[in-house]
């Protein structure tokens, strides 16, 4: 902007400062804008701000440092399919009948009746993107631009599902389904197949890829309000970095790719920046759940909680969370209530004025959090359900009670290396224990003798869950569960 040199400099200045002001205000009078990055299998202590050593995470250290850290936030379940459809759905994945990690070719995803997000605010005027994996469905009924997605770019599952065999066969039989070389994996834009990754070099590149797309999408939407889900296909094995960071790290290729997701983040947050739109904009970073630790060096840190993946104790389902938002959430902040990744909805509905859905969801709106509000404790307890609908486990304040339940296990087994799985065990936990989380994280101390009023309270808010969403371990059928999407065909 130039001003005229006949004019005194004060008003020049004066000028400068009311259209800058007048920018800025146009920015925040629009809706504001949210980012979901949704990290697979990033266990709780794999950033820098939750302990992390042998490699830097500067870009998420720097958000946390401007936001707000969680130390008690959960995955909605802790496997990919379920952990995904409860994100975007608000609900306890068994409600909406999505339960494991599906396959290709299976014909199930989001029922159409259930409403995402990304539906939720596209029916209030904002575009909708996803850059990333899916895993909701691989067929073209169950794709995003079926749930309210207005652009898609990623897999439709995990990076170690192999639709064919070497031969171009379709796999039907997923009792073998993991393979030492990479038959080809369907890379999909909007509703179609466009090539297929078929090497681990191909898929090297799938954080580059997504996060050039994403930062495409803040540029050609920064002038209307929009989400954007950036769910990454790593560290999920086989985990693969590109030459950018190949060897840059104390830890090698586990910590090269944190290196790497954390670049990520810095490009989407500093393309927010340069399109003057971060002060707008909600940024949400978490996981689905925790590392798949019998893969060794190749997965990630728990932090020193029990257990991992495919688990409900708190290695399985607990997982970092940063969000930011600069003027609303507070800098610096460490939130220490329990939050979950089923409240993002309701949240995202209170934040963009959207209209929440129709039927009954389990996430709370969190915005009370987000602000630092004193006092503030919106969700009052959180259920831990795995395998098709078991209830393992619920949590009220610094209180845990586990029920008995036959779970995978990672204890006193050797962890595999360089992309090896070593083995796990399957166990039986045989009696019903309590867990002061507060004073025990790792869940290891049973106190359920000492204190039986807070088992007592425990169990009634399990019954009440009985009777809502079912339990297979107690043989409840549960009153207000819902169908998944399933093909007739």
């Amino acid at each position: 902007m130039k001003c005229n040199t006949s004019l005194p400099i004060i008003f020049c200045t004066l000028f400068v400062l009311l259209s800058c002001n007048s920018t800025k205000k146009e920015t925040t009078d629009r809706k504001p804008n949210v980012i979901v990055i949704f990290m697979d299998d990033l266990g709780y202590g794999d950033l820098g701000v939750y302990g992390a050593t042998g490699y830097e995470t500067p870009n998420l250290d720097k958000m946390a440092s401007q936001g707000m850290r969680f130390t008690n936030f959960y995955a909605a379940q802790a496997v990919c399919s379920a952990s995904r459809a409860g994100l975007l759905t608000g609900c306890y994945p068994n409600r909406i009948g999505i339960s494991g990690a599906l396959f290709p070719y299976a014909k199930k995803g989001i029922n159409s009746n259930e409403t995402t997000i990304a539906e939720m605010v596209k029916d209030n005027g904002y575009a909708t993107a996803i850059f990333g994996k899916w895993h909701l469905g691989d067929v073209k009924e169950f794709l995003p631009l079926q749930h309210g997605f207005d652009e898609f770019a990623g897999l439709p599952y995990s990076n170690d599902m192999w639709p064919v065999d070497y031969d171009g066969n379709p796999i039907t039989d997923t009792t073998n389904w993991r393979f030492k070389r990479f038959p080809p994996l369907p890379f999909i834009e909007g509703n179609e197949e466009v090539r297929v990754i078929a090497t681990l070099e191909d898929q090297a590149q799938l954080t580059t890829t997504y996060t050039e797309k994403a930062v495409d999408f803040i540029k050609r939407k920064k002038d209307e309000p929009f989400f954007l889900y950036v769910p990454h296909s790593m560290p999920h094995v086989p985990i693969a970095v590109s030459d950018k960071f190949k060897g840059k790290s104390e830890q090698g290729l586990y910590g090269d790719l944190m290196m790497e997701l954390d670049w990520s983040v810095g490009q989407i947050l500093q393309a927010l920046k340069d399109n003057g739109i971060e002060d707008n904009t909600l940024v949400v970073y978490t996981s689905d759940n925790g590392p798949w630790l019998n893969f060794g060096n190749h997965a990630g840190s728990t932090g020193g909680l029990r257990e991992g993946k495919g688990t409900s104790w708190e290695g399985g389902q607990r997982e970092p969370c940063i969000m930011q938002w600069p003027g609303v959430i507070p800098e610096g902040k460490i939130c220490n209530n329990i939050a979950s990744s089923i409240d993002l909805l309701p949240t995202i509905a209170a934040i963009t004025e959207s209209k929440l859905p129709e039927h009954k969801i389990d996430g709370v709106n969190i915005l009370s959090l987000l602000k630092g509000e004193k006092d503030a404790d919106p969700r009052d307890h959180l259920y831990y359900y795995y395998g098709r609908n078991n209830l393992e486990g619920v949590r009220k304040g610094k209180w845990k009670l586990v029920f008995p339940h036959k779970h995978r296990s990672y204890r006193n087994n050797l962890p595999g290396n360089d992309g090896h799985a070593g083995s796990t065990t399957q166990v039986f936990f045989e009696e019903t224990a309590l867990y002061n989380l507060r004073r025990d994280p790792g869940e290891d101390y049973d106190v359920k003798e000492l204190y039986p009023e807070v088992v007592k309270e425990l169990e009634m808010l399990a019954e009440v869950a009985r009777q809502d969403l079912g339990d297979d371990l107690t043989e409840r059928k549960g009153a207000n569960v819902r169908s998944a999407g399933m093909l007739t065909e």
